[in-house]
């Protein structure tokens, strides 16, 4: 389904680039013939046969969604480091504070999937692209954050806090932060 979805925005785009950008300009500057030629007639069956699919690829996928309920959400690490948004650990002390650690990324969504997300706004649901963005923009600012804190030799990251930004129409920036720290044995 995601992929059918995928082509259509993909036909959406290219129909709608090539419709702007060489269909206008030929049709206002080099046609005297009111016909349109074949190519221009392709673009604008794949801008709308894109809008199409996409339109049927959503509505399918939230009724499947719909149907079938959320499980849990699972988080894994690899790394030692341990993650807290308190200032303290029970049962463990912290022997040396090493200072501010951060992540940073900054996430978009191409037009593809924004189409996608304008036509679930219509609809209603989740606009799990946005969704899936956030999430890989946050696992990617706290593995640098993580990975910064074990340049560092921290046993332990304290007061995280997660901070976003909309940075353009589709673009969120994601900033991560916290304080390192050893830890007693």
């Amino acid at each position: 389904m995601k992929t059918l979805r995928n082509i259509g925005s993909l036909a959406f785009v290219l129909g709608l680039f090539t419709s702007i950008f060489a269909g206008i300009p030929w049709y206002v500057i080099i046609s005297d013939d009111p016909a349109l030629p074949w190519w221009l007639r392709i673009a604008i069956f794949c801008l709308l046969g894109g809008i199409l699919v996409v339109l049927m690829t959503v509505a399918l996928g939230q009724r499947k969604n719909l149907a079938k309920a959320g499980g849990p959400l699972t988080t894994e690490s690899d790394s030692s480091v341990l993650l807290l948004n308190s200032t303290e650990l029970p049962g463990r002390e912290i022997t040396k504070i090493l200072g501010l650690v951060q992540g940073h990324t900054v996430f978009a969504v191409w037009l593809g999937k924004d189409l996608s997300a304008l036509v679930r706004l219509i609809l209603g649901g989740e606009l799990t692209e946005y969704t899936d963005m956030m999430g890989k923009a946050r696992s990617t600012a706290t593995a640098r954050m993580i990975t910064q804190a074990e340049e560092m030799g921290a046993d332990a990251i304290i007061n995280v806090r997660y901070t976003t930004t909309s940075v353009v129409a589709s673009a969120a920036e994601l900033l991560v932060y916290g304080t390192a720290v050893k830890l007693n044995e």
